[in-house]
């Protein structure tokens, strides 16, 4: 079941990423629409993995479904990794070494906020 739970919440994800790739510009080659949906998603599984931890019992289709499947089909690593390499093949490095470290860093930081940010509603 939890396979199934993974692919459902996947093919949701991956919706949702979609369709903020489809409304979001990138001015000047800036991949906002990847970079928007890297960072939310890290914040939300965060938020997810903190909001389970304080849960006496964590509900078994809660991490295949949203952290697996929805967050999972969210976030996007491979168009990252595109991304990084399509700016350095059309010259701007500068502008892909940036986009790179926002995306890691950011990504740590916005996992990190969002078990933050659950930790203290909790309290």
């Amino acid at each position: 079941m939890a396979y199934v739970l993974a692919a459902l919440g996947g093919a949701l994800g991956a919706l949702a990423r979609w369709g903020l790739t489809e409304v979001l510009p990138s001015p000047g080659g800036w991949p906002v629409a990847t970079l928007l949906v890297n960072l939310t998603g890290c914040f939300l599984l965060g938020a997810l993995l903190a909001g389970l931890a304080t849960r006496s019992s964590e509900p078994s289709w809660a991490r295949p479904f949203l952290g697996v499947g929805v967050l999972g089909g969210y976030t996007t690593y491979s168009a990252f990794a595109v991304e990084v390499v399509r700016l350095a093949d059309g010259g701007a490095l500068t502008l892909a070494v940036g986009y790179m470290l926002l995306s890691l860093v950011g990504g740590i930081a916005a996992v990190g906020l969002g078990a933050v940010a659950v930790r203290r509603a909790v309290r």
